[in-house]
């Protein structure tokens, strides 16, 4: 077997305990989020399970660790702050990729940085440097691990109450058009990382991708050998058709569930994450996925279950 590396996905920790809101930063969205929380998310999303699953995925060594979204819950001055503190017990910017949530980008807060507090960990390295997008740009980026290369995606844009639908939008589809055939040339097995389920009908109207029709056909024509996802708070894995003309075969798409989750919340599976391994043996793609996550009683992690991707 060439190298092959190990990639840990964890996503949607919405990470408590929620601060109470200022009065200075209530709306409308924030308000109603803030009396959801109150009244059932918090009963469901609890810190000391996610630091369960991070012992556990921790312990495991990665080589490096995707986080897809939603590290918070408001959008709140101190949730980015504890966020940031959080990213900075898992891993430094080096070992940890992050891309945005819808509940990470929830609605404005007049000249406050946001998710600019995570810069370093949504950033190019030293490698991908030479595919930034031009200013303004920030997304996609492109980071190299071994023979795998991650492409972060932002989904997340501030949208009305009781919408959490996301939208990547015509420049970041341009760039991801152009990207992905110049990644394939380099012989490079590309990894795309984006918080909302990235193709159409994985998520009813309200939270789905506005632009997924458009983000699948780019997908379908250049090529990736996985697409990793969050948002839908459950496990899913569905193979996706390239087209024929451009050499045929499947894209496996792979959400996780929360790493959060203490308790069943409605369809809810208990707080979990991903271990993939990912190489080629013998010139093929050979990518391996061991889910691990709170056992019944939630005191303790184990593997849940363990499949061969491709």
């Amino acid at each position: 077997m060439s190298e092959t590396i190990t990639l840990a996905h964890v996503s949607d920790v919405h990470l408590s305990p929620m601060p109470g809101v200022a009065l200075r930063h209530l709306n409308v969205k924030r308000g109603l989020g803030y009396l959801n929380w109150r009244r059932h998310r918090r009963h469901a999303h609890h810190r000391a399970a996610l630091d369960l699953v991070v012992a556990d995925m921790l312990a495991h060594k990665p080589d490096h660790i995707a986080v897809t979204g939603d590290l918070i819950n408001l959008g709140l001055p101190v949730e980015y702050e504890a966020a940031t503190a959080w990213l900075n017990e898992v891993g430094t910017p080096q070992d940890v990729t992050v891309v945005p949530g819808n509940h990470d980008i929830y609605t404005s807060l007049r000249g406050d940085p946001g998710i600019a507090r995570w810069a370093a960990y949504m950033r190019a390295d030293a490698w991908g440097a030479k595919y930034v997008p031009p200013p303004p740009a920030q997304f996609p980026f492109v980071r190299r691990l071994g023979p795998v290369v991650l492409i972060g995606v932002n989904s997340a844009v501030e949208t009305p109450p009781f919408i959490a639908a996301g939208e990547v939008g015509a420049r970041q589809r341009a760039a991801l058009a152009a990207l992905l055939p110049q990644l394939a040339a380099e012989g490079l097995i590309r990894v795309v990382l984006i918080h909302h389920p990235p193709l159409p009908g994985q998520a009813p109207p309200r939270r789905a991708l506005r632009d997924a029709e458009a983000l699948a056909h780019i997908l379908a024509a250049h090529g990736a050998e996985l697409v990793l996802h969050g948002h839908n708070h459950c496990d899913s894995h569905m193979d996706f058709a390239r087209l024929p003309e451009t050499g045929g075969g499947n894209i496996p798409v792979i959400g996780v569930a929360s790493g959060s989750i203490a308790r069943v919340h409605k369809n809810e599976p208990l707080g979990r994450y991903n271990l993939l391994r990912i190489g080629r043996v013998d010139g093929r793609v050979h990518i391996e996925c061991a889910t691990r996550g709170l056992e019944t009683g939630g005191r303790s992690v184990g593997q849940i279950e363990r499949k061969l991707v491709t």
